[in-house]
């Protein structure tokens, strides 16, 4: 008789599959932002979601800021981001934030939109999103 052998799990590590979600959601900024003329003097709000993935090497934190990826610092961040210069378009914003949050190896993968808020009245926003994941994640 043929008898059924139970399922057994590949042996893994706790890290190698667990995550924590990080996010920063509606971030209303005042940015200089755009490429046409009368983009050019005159800064525009715009709204930036963050969404990381991160790697958990603990799930025993300690309590201890520390251990994990720190939002304040990604906030502070973005901030200086859109404070630094004029940047022509919400692409490069938002390349811009992707790779200041990948900066932390901790981060596998981060989502970031770019919203500008006030270009269309018929429209709430324009804007883009990107997603990008660490090469070694």
């Amino acid at each position: 008789m043929n008898e059924l052998t139970p399922f057994m799990p590949r042996a893994r590590s706790d890290a190698e599959h667990c995550h924590r979600r990080v996010f920063v959601r509606d971030l209303i900024l005042t940015c200089a932002i755009g490429i046409h003329a009368h983009e050019q003097d005159v800064p525009q709000r715009v709204r930036i979601n963050l969404e990381l993935i991160v790697r958990e090497n603990e799930r025993n934190l300690l309590d201890r800021i520390e251990n994990v990826v720190d939002y304040e610092t990604i906030v502070d961040g973005v901030r200086a981001i859109t404070e630094e210069s004029h940047i022509n378009l919400v692409e490069t914003l938002a390349e811009r934030i992707a790779d200041l949050c990948l900066t932390d190896r901790r981060v596998a993968r981060v989502r970031v939109s770019v919203e500008k808020l006030d270009i269309y009245a018929e429209a709430q926003s324009v804007g883009v999103e990107v997603e990008r994941t660490r090469a070694d994640a």
